[in-house]
């Protein structure tokens, strides 16, 4: 069995990509212009500041709230709003660009769907870090139980919640007299 993981913690998440390169720059470019296809075809206007925060977004690292993303869109411009950054996710959501994810704590969390894998999430619920991982027996399990019942799947999400190394340490700790 071979699981990947992906961590960040609540800290990591909603950074900018350091540098950035090559790559980053054309997925960014190739994602905003996707998000200018999806808004013309919707009739919809095209705005700088949106097409910014939807740039800024493409760059960010992990699970990214609207707070945090707001935050990196006014440090460029200090007249974004808190709503045209929902309204942009919004968008990026309905577009196929960026996937919701809501992890038990009340909050809405975004990550960039394109260009990415599909994959799972460990959610730790003492410290809050979420760790994406892939499994391929996992996903071939799914797969026979859909043909068990007959079942045609068209999509998945599994979210596994419980507490971390570190925190399951911690607790250890605070436990001895």
């Amino acid at each position: 069995m071979r699981i990947d993981f992906n961590m960040g913690t609540p800290r990591e998440a909603g950074e900018l990509r350091a540098g950035g390169g090559r790559g980053a720059r054309g997925r960014v470019a190739g994602s905003t212009a996707a998000l200018g296809t999806y808004l013309a075809r919707q009739g919809l206007k095209h705005s700088r500041r949106r097409e910014r925060i939807a740039e800024i977004f493409f760059g960010m690292v992990g699970h990214v709230s609207v707070e945090e993303l707001l935050g990196h869109a006014r440090r460029e411009d200090r007249r974004v709003s808190q709503a045209t950054v929902y309204r942009t996710m919004k968008l990026l959501v309905e577009s196929g660009l960026a996937n919701a994810r809501e992890f038990g704590d009340g909050q809405t969390r975004y990550e960039v769907a394109v260009g990415r894998s599909h994959h799972d999430h460990l959610i730790c619920t003492g410290c809050g870090i979420i760790a994406e991982f892939a499994d391929e027996q996992i996903e071939a399990l799914q797969a026979s139980v859909a043909r068990r019942h007959g079942f045609s799947v068209e999509r998945h999400r599994l979210e596994l919640y419980g507490r971390c190394s570190r925190c399951r340490a911690e607790a250890r700790r605070e436990a001895r007299p």
